[in-house]
């Protein structure tokens, strides 16, 4: 039976935390490098900011802080304030598990258009999820001479709680989502299916994480081992939940397609219709079609001055050419002729 609590084993146990934490600094690095031309867009102008994203960024660089604030924590070599240090680490790191968790949420509120009955309830579940969050960043650290800073006292319970109170929270999302988007009135689109297939690989990804870091809590094993799955869970929130943002916010290059409404309408769109004289009209009907929506209709036209394209007839009935026509060069018929007097 192996001694959690003795310092041999904690002290293996900070090891396997400091070369944890390096892998996963490692990782988000990578993530948050190949998507930062997303991020340069709208610090350049080229996208327009709109308010959402504030919530956005503040989760990507909540995480890249709080990252680089462990990685200092593992490597300084010298006595600095550990408690401060930690308690920063805890903030901007509880901060992104729940700025991960908006960014599903606002999803959410936008597929029910807004509603009263979901905003309120999905604002009031925000409210308590932040209160247990910053509540677990009650922590403390101390300098250990030979070691560097270590964590000696941590309320499992209550970060065991934040973590189940996480789990809910995603869950009831996601139920919102997928209520709304697996049986929609007006028929399913392209868009729906990419945020009801985003929105479930989220939910299992991030329960999964929570779940791993909820058993490792309630464990209590040693005050290491009870947050050693901590970061994990919260980078793996917060990478799947910029990813869908960034994957709902670049699905207006992907082309044209039929989106539901609650009336329907149609668009013909047309490209220099006054200058062409239309010959041949192909028209895209959906006369057999229940749902409603925004129906797309095509009309092409055919330029005259294609000589080759089509056939004229002369004043005797005789098959001419294009160009070859002349209204008064032609052969007048006899039956034409006058008799003469």
């Amino acid at each position: 039976m192996v001694n959690w609590m003795s310092p041999t084993e904690i002290a293996k146990d900070a090891q396997a935390f400091d070369r944890l934490m390096h892998t996963l600094l490692g990782l988000y690095i990578w993530e948050w490098t190949v998507s930062l031309d997303f991020d340069w867009q709208y610090i350049t102008g080229k996208k327009k900011f709109r308010w959402p994203m504030i919530f956005y960024f503040l989760n990507r660089y909540c995480l890249l802080f709080a990252m680089m604030g462990i990685a200092i924590a593992l490597n300084v070599t010298h006595e600095l304030d550990c408690q401060g240090l930690y308690t920063f680490n805890q903030c901007f790191g509880n901060a992104a598990i729940g700025l991960a968790s908006i960014n599903l949420s606002l999803r959410t509120m936008a597929v029910w258009s807004r509603k009263w009955y979901i905003v309120v309830p999905l604002v009031l579940i925000i409210l308590g999820h932040w209160s247990l969050l910053l509540h677990g960043i009650l922590l403390k650290a101390a300098w250990v001479p030979g070691t560097g800073c270590v964590i000696i006292e941590t309320d499992s319970k209550l970060l065991a709680i934040t973590f189940i109170y996480s789990m809910v929270f995603d869950f009831i999302v996601l139920s919102l989502t997928a209520f709304k988007l697996l049986y929609p009135a007006t028929g399913r689109s392209k868009l729906v299916e990419l945020i009801f297939n985003d929105g479930l690989i989220y939910f299992i990804i991030a329960f999964l994480a929570n779940l791993t870091a909820t058993t490792f809590m309630l464990l209590n094993l040693n005050p290491v081992m009870s947050i050693i799955a901590n970061v994990p869970a919260a980078i793996a929130s917060t990478i799947v939940a910029c990813r869908i943002v960034r994957r709902l916010n670049n699905f207006t290059a992907s082309g044209p397609e039929m989106f539901p409404t609650s009336q329907g309408s149609t668009i013909a769109f047309r490209s220099n219709a006054s200058k062409l004289l239309p010959k041949h009209s192909a028209k895209m009907s959906n006369k057999g079609m229940k749902s409603e929506g925004v129906h797309v209709q095509m009309e092409t036209f055919e330029s005259p001055n294609d000589k080759g394209g089509y056939a004229e007839y002369d004043a005797a009935g005789k098959i001419g050419r294009g160009d070859d026509y002349d209204p008064e060069a032609q052969v007048i018929s006899d039956e034409f002729k006058r008799p003469p007097y």
